[in-house]
């Protein structure tokens, strides 16, 4: 960092940079440095960040939108690995890549609306839709969604 100047921040928090100073909110420090004119967020406030989603995720979301989270973050990290097989190893039987890519791909997606469905903080949008309703339309969504991928394999 020999041809970055060190930016000049007052004693209230606020760093003056090219812009002017950079006021984000109470409590959070940004660094502007002026050959860049980038802000920078200091480490402390990220992980302070982080670590309010945590608690209030774990306090105020119900097990049933927890554990519909993990199954999308499992279709997420399944898709992301067939596609980084795909990159690193190749696409020899390139159909079945492409469905494997799209089951995940879709199911991810059907998984989402489901979740907006039964998500209590949208009951005023989806009146006439219950819970149970909203999964059975799922397990129908997934299942014609599967007979595709089947099909185009092969």
């Amino acid at each position: 960092m020999s041809g970055l100047q060190q930016p000049r921040i007052r004693p209230d928090g606020l760093a003056r940079g090219p812009g002017g100073f950079a006021d984000v909110g109470v409590g959070v420090r940004v660094i502007v440095f002026p050959r860049l004119g980038l802000p920078v967020m200091m480490r402390g406030s990220v992980l302070s960040v982080l670590s309010r989603f945590s608690q209030e995720y774990a306090a105020g979301t119900p097990l049933r939108l927890k554990l519909l989270d993990s199954y999308l973050l499992y279709m997420a990290l399944s898709g992301v690995a067939q596609f980084l097989y795909c990159a690193l190893v190749g696409t020899f039987p390139f159909n079945s890549f492409l469905s494997g890519f799209i089951a995940c791909v879709g199911a991810f997606v059907l998984a989402v609306c489901l979740r907006i469905q039964i998500n209590p903080q949208n009951k005023g949008d989806f009146i006439g839709i219950s819970p149970e309703r909203a999964f059975a339309d799922f397990l129908f969504a997934s299942t014609i969604l599967h007979l595709v991928v089947i099909n185009f394999i092969g």
